[in-house]
């Protein structure tokens, strides 16, 4: 004889399920204790990048996971989420979370790529790109910043970045080929240094300009290079050899 299934009463089997339902609440209380900025970082992704377009699920996560108020000075962290640049001192700034988000998406990012960065400034963008490829070269030009910048994502857990101060003009020829290029200053053209150290389906993206800027992604294809404008934007200057006439 097969016995018949014990049937609980309503109330019996609805505990299991506000039990659970109590821990995650606990869990989620918890979390947010730990960093009180859980819920302005969701709602930064839903309202300002999301919103606006940016649609990889990867992307979007990275956005959601990275701590932003622990990347722009105290006085400013009230501000960390909001739809704006902020200054990170050296007269230097941090970009608003949708043109880091933008960024990184025309990247493509893929967990086995090798990036440079261009101007780590705070170190937003690098753990950003950090949290979705393998490994991270990042060149800061001001000095200060370079090492405020790689002792903070050490002391985070970003052991796949790599910083160090210098020019990011003639880039990082020795960790060269790259498969993503990120930069994060504006220079009058691209850098011809950084398009030979891109690998073969590589992808840059810059900022591109003086006066009047816009976002331009580069693909590198067996052919040749594919260059597109995406939009207009406003960066700081690359500065250095970026600035001699040519």
């Amino acid at each position: 004889m097969i016995p018949a299934r014990l049937a609980l009463p309503g109330p019996l089997r609805s505990r299991p399920l506000a039990a659970a339902a109590a821990l995650l609440a606990a869990l989620g209380a918890r979390a947010e204790e730990a960093d009180p900025f859980v819920a302005a970082r969701a709602r930064m992704v839903e309202t300002q990048i999301a919103a606006r377009g940016v649609s990889d699920p990867r992307v979007l996560e990275a956005m959601r996971k990275v701590e932003r108020h622990r990347f722009v000075p105290e006085a400013h962290r009230g501000e960390a989420h909001g739809d704006y640049p902020l200054p990170i001192g050296h007269g230097q700034t941090i970009s608003q979370p949708y043109i880091v988000a933008l960024m990184t998406e025309l990247a493509r990012i893929r967990p086995g790529d090798r990036v440079l960065e261009i101007g780590t400034g705070s170190g937003y963008q690098a753990a950003i790109l950090a949290t979705l490829a393998r490994e991270v070269y990042s060149i800061e030009i001001v000095g200060p910043l370079a090492r405020e910048s790689a002792e903070r994502l050490a002391r985070l857990g970003y052991r796949n970045v790599t910083v160090r101060a210098g020019d990011g003009y003639r880039g990082w020829p020795e960790k060269a080929p790259f498969d993503a290029i990120v930069v994060t200053a504006a220079p009058p053209r691209i850098p011809e240094p950084l398009l030979e150290q891109l690998a073969v389906g590589g992808r840059l993206v810059a900022p591109v300009g003086e006066h009047e800027q816009d976002l331009v992604l580069v693909e590198k294809t067996e052919q040749g290079l594919r260059q597109r404008r995406v939009a207009p934007v406003r960066f700081v200057p690359m500065t250095g050899e970026a600035q001699k006439p040519r």
